[in-house]
């Protein structure tokens, strides 16, 4: 164990690795990326809507501030008033809040998905720690978390200088235009200088989505050891599955030794092959092999078959023919016909020789395998 724990995590997260982190709210996600979407995305709108929101708050406090006497002086008028002024403020703000919320909630997901989990939001008391918060500070995700709050300081920074000695002579010239005129002059002109601001974030957020990806994927990463232990927890050890195997294999042999008393014939090699045969002369299918075998399941057929009063038949070339053209419960190719109806032939002569004390029938003599089946 303290071999696998000085392992380095140089391979490759697997897919279930992924998947589990996912479970537990674990993404790649970019603060820089969100900022910027909802910068640039709220400069916009101001852009194309503050002229229209402009207009509205003006003219709402117009007539909102030319106030009766008898309403100054009476405190419920004033209070559904105030009301009445809000709820106005609100509908007239209200589409630019919704599309704000919209770009809140789509900005986030643009990078790692739609997830929610309940183990990410759950309180965790040993962050909380101040002791054990210090070594963050020093870690690598925080000098990264300074260098890009620097950057992002500098940035800004430079970018505000740039626009001031920009527009820094139309600002002069607000002061004698109209006051309508220059409010609207104002607005134009801060729009644009925080659209313009919105937009230096791109630096910041192109930086930080391919380094959050990456230490996302090397946090994730997994040693050689912890592979080989999520492939033996998915797929089971190979003992078990060995196990397993032999375990089918011995019920497949089970059920087919079961069928050997059932079948008319056992062909033999005469040692190392044995194949068993059954036919039905009531219906139209053709002979169906049983089982078969080799070496030591060939020599417990042969057994089976004996204890069981099932002729024997000795032919080497159709035994070895059989075992190789046909699996076990399927009947044999339409080339070996002739050949087992030779051997079916001698079964039905000797169970008739036997049944009225007959002499017993000659075995078949050379029986002809076509060439396509013959197997050394």
């Amino acid at each position: 164990m303290a071999e696998d724990s000085d392992q380095e995590k140089t391979e490759e997260p697997t897919g279930k690795r992924l998947e589990d982190a996912k479970k537990k709210g674990q993404i790649a996600r970019s603060r820089e990326l969100n900022t910027f979407a909802m910068m640039i995305i709220s400069a916009a709108l101001l852009l194309m809507q503050g002229g229209g929101i402009g207009r509205g708050l003006l003219e709402m406090m117009k007539a909102e501030f030319q106030l009766s006497r008898e309403t100054i002086f009476d405190p419920a008028s004033i209070t559904l008033h105030f009301k009445q002024v809000m709820i106005d403020g609100l509908v007239l703000i209200a589409p630019f809040l919704a599309l704000m919320v919209v770009v809140a909630i789509i900005a986030p997901i643009s990078m790692g998905g739609w997830i929610f989990s309940w183990e990410a939001i759950a309180p965790k008391f040993e962050k909380m720690d101040p002791i054990k918060g210090i070594p963050r500070l020093f870690a690598m995700r925080g000098l990264v978390e300074m260098l890009k709050a620097l950057l992002k300081i500098l940035l800004v920074f430079a970018v505000a200088v740039a626009l001031y000695k920009s527009y820094i002579s139309e600002l002069l010239g607000l002061g004698v235009e109209e006051p309508e005129q220059s409010i609207f002059h104002a607005l134009n002109i801060i729009g644009m200088c925080f659209l313009l601001l919105s937009a230096s974030l791109v630096v910041i957020a192109m930086i930080d989505v391919p380094y959050q990806l990456w230490d996302h994927n090397k946090k994730l990463k997994m040693t050689l050891q912890e592979i080989k232990d999520e492939h033996k927890e998915s797929e089971g050890s190979p003992e078990v599955k060995g196990r397993q195997r032999r375990m089918q294999m011995d019920m497949a042999q089970n059920r087919m030794m079961a069928e050997v008393p059932k079948a008319d014939v056992v062909v033999t090699n005469p040692s190392h092959y044995a194949v068993a045969l059954r036919y039905d002369q009531n219906s139209n299918s053709a002979p169906t092999l049983v089982a078969k075998g080799v070496d030591l399941i060939a020599a417990q057929i042969r057994n089976v078959a004996i204890g069981a009063d099932v002729p024997l038949v000795a032919s080497p070339p159709l035994a070895r023919a059989l075992y190789y053209s046909t699996e076990i419960d399927r009947e044999i190719p339409q080339g070996l016909y002739l050949a087992v109806a030779q051997i079916l032939a001698y079964v039905y002569q000797l169970k008739a020789a036997q049944k009225n004390d007959w002499s017993a029938p000659l075995p078949p003599g050379d029986i002809n395998v076509p060439d396509e089946f013959k197997r050394d």
